[in-house]
């Protein structure tokens, strides 16, 4: 395998988050004390998704948040759900995702529109999910006192395991069948893993 493939296959390795194009390229340039062409990088890159992707591995290198990143196979996501469900301890509650996903879809959004579509007050899920840097404050709106907008972080990408926001489920993916008889089964609350203590 190409010497380069492998100094990237380490940076990526060892990162918490997503390692974006430009930071590999930066590490790299500094590291061999010239500049590393993007294109040789994305070609080494290429070769390691291919490696991971064709070979006998439970993960692979994929493209997420702007970056690059090992994740789990889709083969073992629910060994690795099961397990994320036993140990992971911080979980977001029912009201939390249905505050983020209203953020999600109508971004930038004052509270007091999320609000008023869930019916009740969200000043707890919000400072959670602020906490979590799951979503930011981006700005006032123009109405009346100003209210503070809120939208995805950064951070909200990788939480969930998104490329982009285009990833995101479109509305007409919920709708239910009109042939289908008998009542929608519960839908078991989504278990994200961060490692940050609560």
């Amino acid at each position: 395998m190409d010497p380069l493939a492998l100094h990237i296959e380490s940076l990526i390795f060892v990162a918490e988050h997503p390692v974006s194009l430009l930071d590999l390229q930066e590490t790299l340039s500094q590291n061999f004390e010239q500049d590393i062409p993007e294109e040789e990088i994305l070609q080494a890159l290429d070769q390691l998704v291919l490696r991971y992707r064709e070979g006998e591995f439970s993960f692979e290198i994929a493209e997420v948040a702007g970056g690059y990143q090992f994740l789990t196979k889709g083969s073992y996501f629910n060994t690795v759900g099961t397990w994320l469900r036993i140990t992971n301890k911080r979980k977001l509650s029912k009201s939390a995702l249905e505050t983020l996903a209203l953020i999600a879809y109508k971004q930038p959004v004052a509270k007091g529109e999320v609000e008023q579509i869930r019916g009740v007050n969200c000043d707890y899920a919000i400072q959670k999910l602020l906490e979590k840097e799951l979503v930011e404050i981006v700005g006032r709106g123009d109405g009346p006192g100003r209210p503070l907008l809120y939208a995805t972080a950064p951070k909200f990408l990788h939480y969930f395991g998104l490329k982009n926001m285009q990833d995101l489920p479109q509305p007409k993916d919920f709708k239910q069948a009109d042939s289908e008889i008998g009542s929608i089964p519960e839908i078991e609350e989504m278990v994200a893993y961060d490692n940050e203590e609560e």
